[in-house]
């Protein structure tokens, strides 16, 4: 048998209102990669799903401002986490002509270095400043030898902001590293 809930005295307080407001905003950013935060944080899922784990790095880590003006801080998420050894990598809008638009990255080859191998593939996020819908995730068939991938825009989502992630992830699927934030790139 179940007891009847308790009745909460004040279910708005000030404390409660400014973290509602902390987890709207995680979980706005965060629900659009689910599948993605699956794979890019298993390695933190013991009691807990993946989608929480990041939530709550997320709440504990990447959100600043005072109530009612906070903001997430791009810079401190990460899509996911681990131990696999990462590479400097950068990343740049492109053109490919009319109405192509990608965002290219490139690393130098760190095969061997740590935990690096050279069959580790990358992962990539880009999510659109202010839309909880132009999300780009892929986990690309790349490994670390070709020092180079691209995603592409779709034409409807060209000149928009993205804040841009990159990662590997072990070709057997059983380690991931770090996410890199690489900054704002609009494309």
């Amino acid at each position: 048998m179940r007891s009847l809930p308790q009745k909460v005295r004040n279910p708005r307080t000030a404390g409660q209102r400014s973290q509602r407001s902390k987890f709207t905003l995680a979980l706005n950013l965060l629900k659009p990669l689910t599948a993605f935060l699956r794979i890019g944080w298993k390695l933190y899922t013991h009691k807990q799903s993946a989608i929480n784990a990041a939530m709550s790095y997320t709440l504990a880590n990447a959100i600043s401002g005072t109530y009612p003006d906070y903001q997430i801080d791009a810079s401190k998420v990460l899509v996911s986490r681990g131990m696999l050894t990462p590479a400097e990598v950068t990343a740049e809008q492109e053109s490919g002509g009319t109405n192509q638009s990608f965002i290219t990255f490139k690393w130098a080859d760190n095969s061997g270095t740590g935990s690096a191998k050279a069959t580790d593939l990358a992962l990539i996020a880009a999510i659109a400043r202010g839309s909880t819908e132009m999300v780009i995730t892929e986990i690309a068939q790349t490994p670390r030898t070709v020092e180079e991938c691209s995603i592409s825009i779709p034409e409807q989502w060209q000149g928009n902001e993205y804040d841009v992630y990159f990662g590997w992830i072990s070709e057997d699927g059983k380690e991931v590293s770090n996410s890199i934030y690489l900054g704002l790139i609009t494309a």
